[in-house]
C-alpha cells in the first residue's frame, strides 16, 4: 500500500468522521473550490483581430492602387494629401454628430423616465424616430434649403439621424430597473442625485453604451452624405469616383469608410467593455 493509501493510526479517525452511539459519520464539507483570478474582460482577441484585418485590407488596397494605371483625372481626385483630408474631415463629422447627439440624447432620456415627464416618453421618442425614418439625404436635402450648405448642415443632419438609438436605449435601460433598488437607496437617505448616478445609471451603462455605439456607426455611415451638403469627407471621393467613372477613386472612397466604421465600431465595443459594471457583464 503506498502511502497516500495508508490506513490512519489504530485509535484515530480520519480528519472531520467521528463516532455516534458507536458508528461512524463523515461531515459533508463541499470540496474547496480552487480560488482562480477573474476573467479578464479585454482579451488580446479583442484588441488585435480588428485593427489587423483592417490594416490588411488597407494594405491590400494600397498595394492594388500603387499598380493599377491611374489617368490624369484619377491622379486629381487622390493627389496630395487630398485622401488624408478627407479622412480626417469625415473622422470630424463624426466625433462632432457623436458628441451633440450626447449632450442631447442622454440629458432628455433620463428627464423622460423622471416623474411627471414618463408620460411624454412615447411622443418624445415618436417624434425621434421620424427623423430616422426619413432617408438621409432627402432629410439633408431639406436642411440644405433651411440652413444652405456647410459643414454644420451636415452635423445637424447627422444629429437628427442618430439621436434615437441613444435616446431610446437610455430610457430602455433606466424603466428596465427593479422599483425595489430605487425605493430602497431612497429608504437608505439616498438623494435623487445619488440614486441616479449610484444606482440607476450603473445598472443602466450596457444598454446606454449599445445605443451610443449604434449611433456612431450610423454617424460614419451618414458622414458619406455630408458631400452632398458641402460637408466633405469621404463621400468626396465616393462621389467623385461614381461621377467620373474611375474605379480606384471609388473604391478607396469606400474602403476607408468601412474600414473607419470598423474601428469606431471595435474602439466603442472596447469602452462598453471597460465601463460595463463587472456583475452586470458575468451575469
Amino acid at each position: 500500500m503506498t502511502p497516500s493509501h495508508q490506513a490512519p493510526p489504530k485509535g484515530e479517525r480520519p480528519p472531520g468522521e467521528h463516532e455516534v452511539g458507536g458508528k461512524a459519520f463523515r461531515d459533508e464539507e463541499a470540496e474547496p473550490t480552487p480560488s482562480s483570478a477573474p476573467a479578464r474582460r479585454i482579451t488580446w482577441k479583442k484588441l488585435v483581430v480588428v485593427p489587423a484585418v483592417c490594416a490588411v485590407v488597407l494594405v491590400v488596397t494600397y498595394l492594388w492602387i500603387s499598380n493599377v494605371d491611374l489617368d490624369s483625372i484619377a491622379e486629381n481626385s487622390l493627389a496630395g494629401d487630398n485622401v488624408q483630408v478627407r479622412w480626417w474631415q469625415h473622422v470630424r463629422l463624426t466625433a462632432i454628430s457623436t458628441f451633440w447627439v450626447l449632450i442631447i440624447a442622454l440629458p432628455l432620456g433620463i428627464a423622460l423616465t423622471r416623474r411627471g415627464l414618463n408620460k411624454a416618453a412615447p411622443a418624445v421618442t415618436a417624434l425621434a424616430n421620424i427623423g430616422q425614418a426619413t432617408p438621409a439625404i432627402g432629410l439633408l436635402a431639406l436642411l440644405v434649403i433651411w440652413l444652405g450648405i456647410g459643414p454644420s448642415t451636415a452635423i445637424t443632419g447627422m444629429v437628427i439621424y442618430a439621436v434615437l438609438p441613444v435616446l431610446s436605449n437610455t430610457v430602455a435601460g433606466l424603466n428596465q430597473i427593479e422599483p425595489t433598488l430605487v425605493e430602497a437607496s431612497k429608504g437608505i437617505g439616498m438623494s435623487a442625485m445619488g440614486t441616479l448616478t449610484r444606482i440607476e445609471l450603473p445598472l443602466a451603462v450596457p444598454l446606454i453604451l449599445a445605443g451610443v455605439r449604434t449611433a456612431l456607426v450610423l454617424n460614419v455611415g451618414t458622414a458619406t452624405l455630408a458631400t452632398f451638403g458641402g460637408g466633405g469627407g469621404l463621400g468626396d471621393l465616393i462621389t467623385s469616383g461614381i461621377q467620373t467613372q474611375r474605379m480606384p477613386v471609388l473604391v478607396l472612397g469606400s474602403v476607408l469608410t468601412v474600414v473607419l466604421a470598423l474601428l469606431v465600431d471595435w474602439l466603442a465595443s472596447l469602452v462598453e467593455l471597460w465601463l460595463t459594471p463587472r456583475g452586470l457583464e458575468e451575469a
